[in-house]
């Protein structure tokens, strides 16, 4: 289902992926234990941020809430925009618009 957006759907993964790297825990998404995500390099980082990220944006459609590590990311839809959150500090959002 996804979101609803009025960007481009490439820009707003890459700014997602890049906003869920502020997440230190992310991996946990995924169950991975932090000696497996560092066991990865980082372009396989990389990949699994961005599959991360394109989960994320369809599940929020659905789930507006979801828990990410130690991280909240929230889809906003009347600021049209997805929040990015460590307990109540919003660390980034990331504009849909």
């Amino acid at each position: 289902m996804g979101v609803k957006h009025g960007r481009d759907y490439e820009g707003i993964l890459t700014d997602l992926t890049t906003a869920l790297n502020m997440i230190p825990d992310s991996y946990l998404f995924f169950q991975m234990s932090s000696e497996e995500w560092q066991a990865l390099n980082p372009d396989e980082q990389r990949e699994v941020q961005e599959a991360l990220a394109e989960d994320l944006f369809y599940a929020l459609g659905s789930e507006p809430t979801i828990q990410v590590g130690s991280g909240i990311v929230i889809y906003a839809a009347d600021t049209h925009r997805i929040d990015i959150l460590i307990g109540e500090t919003e660390m980034t959002f990331v504009s849909l618009i």
